[in-house]
């Protein structure tokens, strides 16, 4: 997991500024074709796969509360703190997921823009490898963590 400058910079404006949260976060999947950085800022800058077969364009909401971000721990031993969102699910459905090109590699955090193409991204864990599910299999994401340390 690695956030975003961006989301750096969002999270500094939210809590000392008082800035307005996003009311609703997206999670999505990414390609291997451009590969999130810290740099990353807006969703258009990565190739999503491709919608259909039980993925929709821009992700699956993520609501901002206990249930969606269901673990929020402190920890004063490593010096720490982090929340995790809860396991999402893709099922694939009348063919494989993707419905065509490669796979998901990436999973990306982005904030409620209206235009997914103009979406923050604020976080991104990376699968390890491209990952395609065949019709009715599921691709699940569990425990995806992010961290606050200094």
């Amino acid at each position: 997991m690695a956030l975003t400058n961006r989301c750096k910079k969002r999270l500094l404006d939210i809590v000392f500024r008082g800035v307005a949260a996003p009311t609703t976060f997206y999670l999505a999947l990414v390609r291997s074709t451009n590969v999130p950085t810290p740099d990353t800022n807006v969703f258009s800058d990565l190739v999503e796969i491709t919608a259909g077969n039980g993925y929709t364009s821009g992700g699956q909401a993520v609501a901002r509360n206990s249930t969606d971000f269901d673990v929020s721990s402190e920890d004063d031993v490593n010096d720490r703190a982090l929340v995790q969102l809860k396991d999402f699910v893709w099922t694939a459905t009348g063919g494989a997921l993707p419905a065509s090109g490669l796979g998901a590699r990436y999973a990306v955090l982005l904030d409620d823009n209206g235009v997914v193409a103009n979406r923050e991204v604020w976080a991104y864990w990376d699968l390890s490898s491209d990952r395609q599910v065949s019709d009715t299999q599921t691709l699940t994401l569990q425990n995806c963590e992010i961290r606050g340390t200094e």
